[in-house]
Protein backbone atom coordinates (compact mmCIF):
# COMPACT_ATOMS: atom_id res chain seq x y z
CA UNK A 1 0.00 0.00 0.00
CA UNK A 2 1.26 3.25 -0.97
CA UNK A 3 1.79 5.82 1.57
CA UNK A 4 -0.44 8.18 -0.08
CA UNK A 5 -2.81 6.13 0.05
CA UNK A 6 -2.45 5.21 3.93
CA UNK A 7 -2.60 8.85 5.06
CA UNK A 8 -6.26 9.16 3.00
CA UNK A 9 -7.31 6.42 4.62
CA UNK A 10 -6.05 7.58 8.16
CA UNK A 11 -7.14 10.95 7.34
CA UNK A 12 -11.09 9.56 6.19
CA UNK A 13 -10.80 7.58 9.83
CA UNK A 14 -10.13 10.93 11.52
CA UNK A 15 -12.60 12.67 10.01
CA UNK A 16 -15.66 10.64 10.80
CA UNK A 17 -14.83 10.75 14.08
CA UNK A 18 -15.01 7.57 16.93
CA UNK A 19 -17.72 6.92 18.80
CA UNK A 20 -17.52 8.13 22.32
CA UNK A 21 -15.05 10.67 21.33
CA UNK A 22 -14.53 13.50 23.36
CA UNK A 23 -16.40 12.32 26.56
CA UNK A 24 -14.12 11.76 28.90
CA UNK A 25 -12.15 14.12 30.60
CA UNK A 26 -8.92 14.92 29.82
CA UNK A 27 -6.41 13.40 32.89
CA UNK A 28 -5.05 16.47 35.04
CA UNK A 29 -1.91 17.79 33.39
CA UNK A 30 1.17 17.79 34.99
CA UNK A 31 1.98 20.73 37.53
CA UNK A 32 -2.05 21.18 38.14
CA UNK A 33 -3.17 22.08 41.87
CA UNK A 34 -2.51 19.29 44.45
CA UNK A 35 -6.12 18.85 46.14
CA UNK A 36 -5.87 16.84 49.68
CA UNK A 37 -9.30 16.57 50.67
CA UNK A 38 -11.11 13.43 52.38
CA UNK A 39 -13.60 11.41 49.62
CA UNK A 40 -17.00 12.44 49.95
CA UNK A 41 -18.38 9.19 51.12
CA UNK A 42 -15.67 9.60 54.44
CA UNK A 43 -17.10 13.00 55.58
CA UNK A 44 -15.87 14.21 59.00
CA UNK A 45 -17.22 16.66 60.71
CA UNK A 46 -15.49 19.81 62.86
CA UNK A 47 -16.57 22.81 64.72
CA UNK A 48 -13.38 24.47 62.75
CA UNK A 49 -11.13 23.66 59.50
CA UNK A 50 -7.90 25.23 58.27
CA UNK A 51 -7.52 25.48 54.39
CA UNK A 52 -4.02 25.78 53.75
CA UNK A 53 -2.61 27.56 50.56
CA UNK A 54 0.70 27.06 49.20
CA UNK A 55 2.39 28.58 45.84
CA UNK A 56 0.61 30.75 43.78
CA UNK A 57 -1.40 30.20 40.58
CA UNK A 58 0.75 29.64 37.39
CA UNK A 59 -2.72 29.70 35.71
CA UNK A 60 -6.09 31.12 35.98
CA UNK A 61 -8.28 28.02 37.26
CA UNK A 62 -10.74 27.42 39.54
CA UNK A 63 -11.24 25.51 43.11
CA UNK A 64 -14.12 23.92 44.44
CA UNK A 65 -14.97 23.15 47.87
CA UNK A 66 -17.89 21.61 49.53
CA UNK A 67 -19.21 22.61 52.29
CA UNK A 68 -21.56 19.73 54.35
CA UNK A 69 -23.38 20.54 57.61
CA UNK A 70 -24.18 17.63 59.54
CA UNK A 71 -27.76 16.55 58.69
CA UNK A 72 -27.51 19.28 55.97
CA UNK A 73 -27.24 19.94 52.42
CA UNK A 74 -23.80 20.41 50.22
CA UNK A 75 -22.99 24.12 49.95
CA UNK A 76 -20.72 24.37 46.48
CA UNK A 77 -18.24 27.08 47.23
CA UNK A 78 -16.81 27.78 43.60
CA UNK A 79 -13.40 29.86 44.04
CA UNK A 80 -11.90 32.00 40.60
CA UNK A 81 -8.27 32.49 40.79
CA UNK A 82 -6.57 34.44 37.76
CA UNK A 83 -2.54 33.55 36.76
CA UNK A 84 -0.13 34.90 38.79
CA UNK A 85 -1.92 35.30 41.89
CA UNK A 86 0.41 34.95 44.62
CA UNK A 87 -0.25 32.68 47.16
CA UNK A 88 -1.51 35.31 49.86
CA UNK A 89 -4.13 36.66 47.31
CA UNK A 90 -4.96 33.23 46.92
CA UNK A 91 -6.01 32.71 50.60
CA UNK A 92 -7.94 35.94 50.70
CA UNK A 93 -9.43 34.71 47.35
CA UNK A 94 -10.78 31.68 49.02
CA UNK A 95 -11.97 33.55 52.23
CA UNK A 96 -13.84 36.31 50.33
CA UNK A 97 -15.83 33.72 48.12
CA UNK A 98 -16.47 31.54 51.33
CA UNK A 99 -17.90 34.91 53.27
CA UNK A 100 -19.80 35.15 50.36
CA UNK A 101 -21.06 31.84 49.55
CA UNK A 102 -22.16 30.93 53.07
CA UNK A 103 -24.46 32.00 56.00
CA UNK A 104 -22.33 34.64 58.18
CA UNK A 105 -25.01 34.33 61.05
CA UNK A 106 -23.76 30.38 60.68
CA UNK A 107 -20.30 30.75 59.34
CA UNK A 108 -17.26 32.92 60.81
CA UNK A 109 -14.17 32.77 57.69
CA UNK A 110 -10.86 34.88 58.24
CA UNK A 111 -7.25 34.74 57.10
CA UNK A 112 -4.55 33.55 59.40
CA UNK A 113 -0.51 33.63 58.67
CA UNK A 114 -1.83 35.23 55.54
CA UNK A 115 -2.03 31.99 53.53
CA UNK A 116 -4.23 29.80 56.07
CA UNK A 117 -8.08 30.58 55.62
CA UNK A 118 -10.07 29.03 59.00
CA UNK A 119 -13.41 28.45 58.77
CA UNK A 120 -15.19 28.78 61.81
CA UNK A 121 -19.43 27.43 63.30
CA UNK A 122 -20.88 30.66 64.60
CA UNK A 123 -23.33 29.88 68.22
CA UNK A 124 -25.24 26.98 67.24
CA UNK A 125 -24.79 26.10 64.23
CA UNK A 126 -23.87 22.40 62.96
CA UNK A 127 -20.48 20.75 62.82
CA UNK A 128 -19.61 20.67 59.23
CA UNK A 129 -17.62 18.54 57.25
CA UNK A 130 -15.01 20.80 54.41
CA UNK A 131 -13.39 19.10 51.41
CA UNK A 132 -11.69 20.59 48.27
CA UNK A 133 -13.29 18.59 45.35
CA UNK A 134 -11.14 19.91 42.21
CA UNK A 135 -8.83 22.50 41.09
CA UNK A 136 -8.16 23.54 37.56
CA UNK A 137 -5.08 26.27 39.12
CA UNK A 138 -1.34 25.01 38.53
CA UNK A 139 1.15 25.62 40.96
CA UNK A 140 -1.16 26.20 44.07
CA UNK A 141 -1.51 23.29 46.41
CA UNK A 142 -4.39 22.99 48.69
CA UNK A 143 -4.65 21.04 52.05
CA UNK A 144 -8.00 20.90 54.21
CA UNK A 145 -7.15 20.40 58.21
CA UNK A 146 -9.82 19.96 60.96
CA UNK A 147 -8.58 22.38 63.64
Amino acid sequence: MSTSRLVLILFAIMSIGLPGCGSTPPPAEPGSASVQSKPMQALSYSNKWRIEVSEGANSSGEIVFHVTPKGGETQVVAVAIKDGTRENRVARTIKEAFKAGLDQDDFHVEVDDGEDVLIKKRGDAQDFALSAVSSTVKSVRIKVEKE
